[in-house]
């Protein structure tokens, strides 16, 4: 054996294992689908169970988008954004339905108020020093309670019907809503992987210190990267306002375990160790394939919990290890 063949082959093991990692994920969301259409081919094998996986997570793409913009850039525990977009969602059901505003009016405003929310949490956080658990928990409890209020602790309902087409007009088999947010993981992707914007996010969320010395603003970035959540969880919650018709505002805490499920795994996907958005928008549809499987096979309602839990803690020990190997 030559000293060329000597050094192509560990080449090749390396170049298997990246790709294993980065593929690993998939296979097994292939593997659980072919497991559970195995089980239960007469209802998991349909269009509806395809329409329901792709066609009904709207919402936890808008808001897992929402919490990479923070975790990239280093602060990882947005615990607001649910009640953002719950709060945006209420806000435009109110204004329309109770308060008589033109929806398009509403959504605009509710859009607004939630961009403002985050540009607080990232003045507290960011200008003020203020610890970003503090601020956003309590942030997202003080949203809670205030769209508890304004809806007088019941389901506002009603939205118009050409309203509702921003989320539910048909292309092909599945609503706009799933085409809104693949697009916003495929922009969000590009930004990161090719412009200056990502790579500058990368590095802040890597080590600030060393960023700011190769002359990164960096409190711009992380200010921004909160207005930009914020602005994101609200256009999700407009959507999702849109899709049902209204909005129940205990419903968004739902979310939150979802979400850092979702974000966590999509580090295990095409860009192992990294938080990246395909990847994540990838986990969405891989836990949402999860649990409606569980669900076709007649477990629980219990069983959500007890899977995105399960996936959470098993996603951010992944995370954990992926980071060391990519470092």
């Amino acid at each position: 054996m030559t000293t060329h063949d000597t050094l192509a082959v560990p080449a090749r093991s390396q170049s298997l294992g990246r790709f294993g990692s980065r593929f690993a994920a998939l296979a097994f969301w292939l593997l659980l689908a072919v497991l559970y259409g195995v089980l239960r081919p007469e209802t998991f094998l349909t269009a509806g169970t395809f329409q329901t996986i792709f066609g009904s997570q709207q919402a936890l793409v808008f808001l897992t988008a929402a919490l990479l913009c923070t975790i990239i850039v280093g602060e990882f525990v947005d615990m607001s954004v649910a009640s953002n977009f719950g709060f945006a969602a209420v806000l435009v059901a109110v204004l329309t339905v109770n308060e008589h505003w033109n929806v398009w009016l509403a959504a605009v405003a509710a859009v607004a108020v939630s961009t403002l929310v985050g540009l607080v949490n990232g003045w507290l956080t960011v200008l003020l020093g203020v610890n970003t658990i503090v601020v956003t928990l309590g942030m997202g409890t003080f949203l809670l309670g205030l769209g508890l209020w304004i809806t007088d602790l019941t389901p506002v309902s009603g939205l118009p019907y050409d309203f509702a087409q921003i989320a539910l007009h048909p292309i092909g088999s599945l609503p706009v809503g799933f085409y809104e947010g693949v697009a916003l993981m495929l922009v969000f992707a590009y930004v990161m992987r090719f412009t200056p914007l990502g790579r500058n996010m990368r590095f802040v969320g890597a080590n600030r210190e060393v960023s700011r010395l190769a002359g990164i603003r960096v409190n711009r970035l992380r200010l921004g990267a909160f207005t930009v959540a914020g602005l994101i969880a609200g256009v999700g919650g407009v959507v999702a306002a849109a899709a049902t018709g209204g909005f129940d505002a205990t419903v968004s805490q739902s979310y939150l375990l979802p979400i850092f499920a979702a974000t966590f795994l999509g580090t295990a996907i095409l860009e192992p160790g990294k938080f990246n958005p395909l990847g994540t928008l990838l986990a969405v549809y891989f836990l949402a394939t999860g649990i409606l499987g569980l669900q076709l096979l007649g477990a629980a309602g219990w069983v959500s919990s007890v899977f995105y839990g399960g996936v959470l803690v098993i996603a951010v020990t992944i995370s954990t290890l992926l980071h060391r190997r990519v470092f």
